[in-house]
């Protein structure tokens, strides 16, 4: 059996809004496995995360990634860091740094700019004494990383040049770049190999760093029952190392989107270049395959981000009007066959999929998905026929039971801002309708524990809860369509010690063990 087949409770955390005392302004990877611990008390049994993808220079979206592969070292710890150490630690920063790592410790969101830059300076100081040392040459940690280069090879050397030639052209897109290297010819790739050599080797050491760290992240969290739920974007950045690597296989004068639907009339444009889904095919889809893979090495559980764009994906060719745009595969038949090929590659690696089926999603994707055993979401708050909301427990075992997505309002929020008859039709559901005879206006403890209830009641084998709707706060991670400092920089209300020290996390988890006993959840 695998974590999507068993009646499981999860959460979802961004990783970057976990908080120690003393960490560095963001979520850490060894922090996985300590917040496990928390999960583990209150029976919680898989922790979903967003994207850790390296997110493209500028840009704090993890689903902006610079590469589909390469982890994003901001999430490094240099405190389980040997070289870190061998340097002096937080002490060999100097008085600028120190100032500027305190600042980013007591901002209430979280500040890439000055958490990247202070990483960034550490881990090649770290990496320069790596080599100074000798380690490099010809130890244990040597030999692992030169094991890391090779379990990574299919991506890891495209992906350190990329990362070396960016940083040598003052990172400028790979479309500035000189000819011979934009285009990929051998005899250029192979002198910028050789004289960027060091910074190669730099950005392969970063992310030997910080996928082992990850690696043992994950076992601890395994042998607390805990299983990780990984997050696969549908496209990475157009100036990405991927991007580069597959332009042959890319469109760049069209770019990904989603068409108008009742949240939006004009629809989305993502600014993410297109699949030539002919060669993609022509390829075995070995690219998609691949991205499977080495999600499955990472993670227990994966969710396809935009499932529907892998069956059909809006096209938008740029300097045109929405009335240029298209799907490609235009035809039903041809998406379908399409879509079941991707999701057979994606599901190679042995990882079980989930499949993000929200929008304007046609009814083909959602039955070829359960023939598939691919669980799709079930939103609470759009789960309805008309004004009817469906019940919950008459959900399908193979979906995945949720209360908000990171794109949406929180549940308080959501609550209090209903119109009254629409409240009242969710009081209309029986959990509710057993315990109100009328519908609160206020989100109350009482409606808060009734609407958990009712979600850990659910047919849906998982449950996947926003960490804020499990607290029931009101802060949200992501609004859609802008950009801002107000996204992707959420922070707990409480640090990892706090989780079992502090009253209210401690009483939630209770809580949350008493449903789960309660509901055959863990």
């Amino acid at each position: 059996m695998t974590v999507a087949t068993i009646r499981t409770a999860g959460v979802l955390i961004p990783l970057f809004s976990v908080r120690r005392d003393r960490g560095w302004g963001i979520g850490e990877l060894p922090d996985i496995g300590a917040l496990s611990h928390y999960l583990a008390s209150a029976r919680i049994k898989v922790l979903g995360l967003l994207p850790l993808l390296e997110a493209s220079l500028g840009q704090d979206s993890p689903y902006s990634a610079l590469s589909a592969f390469a982890l994003d070292p901001i999430y490094v710890s240099l405190e389980e860091l040997e070289d870190f150490a061998e340097l002096g630690g937080e002490s060999a920063l100097s008085a600028e740094e120190r100032r500027q790592l305190e600042e980013a410790r007591a901002s209430p969101r979280i500040d890439y700019g000055r958490i990247r830059q202070l990483k960034q300076r550490s881990l090649r100081r770290c990496f320069e004494r790596f080599v100074a040392s000798g380690a490099a040459n010809d130890s244990s940690r040597a030999r692992d990383l030169a094991s890391f280069r090779d379990e990574q090879a299919d991506w890891l050397s495209d992906y350190s040049l990329f990362r070396a030639l960016k940083d040598a052209h003052r990172d400028s897109w790979w479309k500035a770049w000189p000819e011979p290297l934009k285009h990929r010819e051998r005899e250029a790739l192979s002198h910028a190999r050789s004289r960027h050599a060091f910074a190669c080797a730099l950005f392969e050491y970063q992310q030997w760093v910080a996928y082992r760290q990850l690696a043992s992240a994950r076992r601890e969290a395994a042998a607390l029952g805990v299983s990780l739920a990984g997050d696969l974007p549908f496209m990475v950045a157009e100036d990405s190392a991927d991007a580069w690597a597959l332009q042959k296989q890319l469109r760049f004068d069209a770019s990904v989107g989603v068409p108008p639907d009742a949240y939006s009339k004009t629809g989305q444009d993502w600014g993410l270049p297109v699949y030539r889904w002919d060669l993609m095919a022509a390829d075995s889809y070995r690219w998609l395959r691949q991205r499977g893979e080495r999600a499955a090495l990472a993670y227990d559980l994966v969710r396809i981000d935009h499932v529907v764009g892998f069956y059909r994906t809006f096209v938008r060719p740029r300097g045109k009007g929405l009335e240029a745009a298209y799907f490609s595969p235009a035809a039903e038949p041809a998406q379908l066959e399409q879509g079941e090929e991707v999701m057979l590659a994606l599901r190679r690696g042995g990882a079980a999929l989930i499949a993000e089926d929200l929008g304007s999603v046609p009814a083909f994707v959602r039955r070829s998905l359960t023939r598939l055993a691919i669980p799709g979401f079930r939103v609470l708050r759009w789960e309805k026929d008309a004004e009817v909301f469906r019940d919950p427990e008459a959900w399908p075992a193979i979906s995945v039971a949720t209360s908000g997505t990171h794109d949406t309002e929180t549940l308080a929020v959501w609550w209090e801002k209903l119109l009254i008859p629409e409240r009242e039709a969710v009081c209309k559901l029986p959990r509710l309708a057993r315990v109100f005879t009328a519908a609160p206006a206020e989100f109350t403890p009482q409606v808060h524990q009734v609407l958990l209830e009712t979600l850990y009641a659910s047919g849906s084998k998982l449950l996947l809860l926003p960490v804020q709707d499990l607290f029931g706060t009101r802060d949200r991670i992501n609004l859609p369509g802008t950009v801002g400092p107000q996204n992707w920089s959420y922070r707990l209300p409480w640090t990892l010690p706090q989780l079992s020290t502090e009253p209210e996390p401690r009483q939630r988890a209770e809580a949350m063990a008493e449903l789960a006993v309660r509901f055959d959840r863990g």
